[in-house]
């Protein structure tokens, strides 16, 4: 008797679950692979939609002002992450805060000590940073794309695409 006390449980699931001799209860869906999704089609555009005056901005926006000698430039200010990374996790690997002053990596810190930018866009910036206990001194090369939501950082050889958030 007490080796079939703990398998009761287990026994009264199983016999709840057999379909033989029970109906099944309106509504409920036992198997969603069964159920199917009704077409979906675009309605009529409706008679009260708003037509832009304005046209859309184009491709060839002027450059954003530029910084203060010694800052990074306002159009690369913001938060960053990894191509392929959520918005807004700050865990995540290739996250990034760019300040006038500061690179704020996931894991180290970089206070801004000198920005060079050249007439081809690319932003030279070198940085003193600290993280993990260690401190360095580092040079990136930045390159924002044309539309500014994506930018490349180069570092030691090694270049990083990083999408705005």
């Amino acid at each position: 008797m007490r080796k079939i006390v703990p398998l009761l449980p287990l026994l009264l699931i199983t016999a709840c679950n057999q379909k033989d001799g029970q109906q099944e209860q309106p509504g409920v869906v036992s198997n969603i692979v069964d159920q199917t999704i009704p077409e979906v089609r675009d309605g009529p555009t409706p008679a009260n939609m708003i037509t832009p005056i304005e046209p859309p901005p184009s491709i060839d926006t002027p450059p954003p002002p530029a910084a203060p000698d010694g800052l990074i430039p306002v159009g690369l200010q913001g938060r960053w992450t990894g191509m392929d990374e959520r918005c807004g996790d700050r865990a995540a690997d290739l996250e990034l805060s760019i300040a006038p002053d500061q690179l704020v990596f996931h894991e180290s810190v970089g206070t801004v000590k000198a920005v060079r930018t050249r007439d081809d866009g690319l932003i030279i910036v070198n940085a003193a940073f600290t993280g993990e206990g260690q401190s360095w001194t580092r040079t990136l090369q930045i390159r924002p794309s044309a539309d500014g939501r994506t930018m490349t950082i180069s570092n030691d050889g090694t270049a990083v695409v990083r999408k705005r958030c």
